[in-house]
């Protein structure tokens, strides 16, 4: 019985998230403000996000930055993601709260450890800078792979010079080719080095010739090295 009732309030909650985004999107505000703050009473930390951001933003309220932040912190506190994302970076730039590392590498972990690509994107850079923590390199590539993997442009078109740092070269090339295709011609020059490197010649002479179409002076300097341009 107690599971039932559990079940059909999960059901209301989430028609009226539904009721409150499309109010939201029909810029609805007052509407969208009465539903979500309905549902974030009863628990909901996607109402509590939104309701942090309609505060945040006098829409359908009064702007109120003090009643934004608690709302956030709701939300974060409740294992939101996004909402945990959003107050780390607060504390990274000092946006309505004192600055503080500490707190936004706590909050940035638990978001990235549920998944959230744009939290595993800015606690790689603090690990890669030591912020908050010991500088780990190794730890920065694996968080980077993992928001890249989820399509984050930022990690895409960093995680291969990481691998490359780390002379991982297998993992470096993996993703330069990602970033060749998605139009880094910069990645061209990289990709021959490595596969210089790796002794993969045919491959290497390919990107060292597209990269030398580009104006890059150092891939013919390559191509000689590596004995690619016979």
């Amino acid at each position: 019985m107690f599971k039932f009732v559990l079940i059909i309030s999960v059901m209301i909650l989430s028609l009226f998230a539904n009721e409150a985004l499309e109010a939201f999107k029909n810029k609805d505000y007052d509407k969208a403000f009465k539903l979500y703050e309905k549902s974030a009473l009863k628990g909901d930390t996607k109402a509590q996000s939104a309701l942090s951001y309609l505060y945040a933003n006098g829409l359908g309220t009064k702007k109120d930055s003090t009643l934004s932040l608690f709302w956030l912190q709701k939300a974060a506190y409740g294992d939101n993601s996004n909402a945990q994302y959003d107050l780390a970076m607060k504390y990274i730039s000092g946006d309505g709260v004192n600055k503080d590392n500490n707190k936004a590498f706590e909050l940035l972990t638990s978001s990235s450890d549920l998944n959230n690509k744009n939290a595993q994107y800015n606690l790689a850079l603090m690990y890669y800078n030591g912020d908050a923590s010991d500088q780990n390199i190794s730890k920065s590539a694996e968080l980077l792979e993992k928001a890249a993997e989820q399509g984050h442009k930022g990690a895409i078109q960093n995680v291969a010079r990481i691998y490359m740092q780390e002379l991982k070269f297998e993992k470096a090339s993996k993703w330069f080719e990602v970033n060749a295709k998605n139009g880094d011609t910069s990645a061209y020059y990289f990709l021959a080095e490595i596969y210089c490197e790796l002794q993969s010649f045919e491959k290497a002479k390919k990107w060292a010739l597209k990269s030398i179409e580009t104006g890059n002076s150092d891939a013919k300097k390559l191509l000689k090295k590596c004995k690619l341009d016979r």
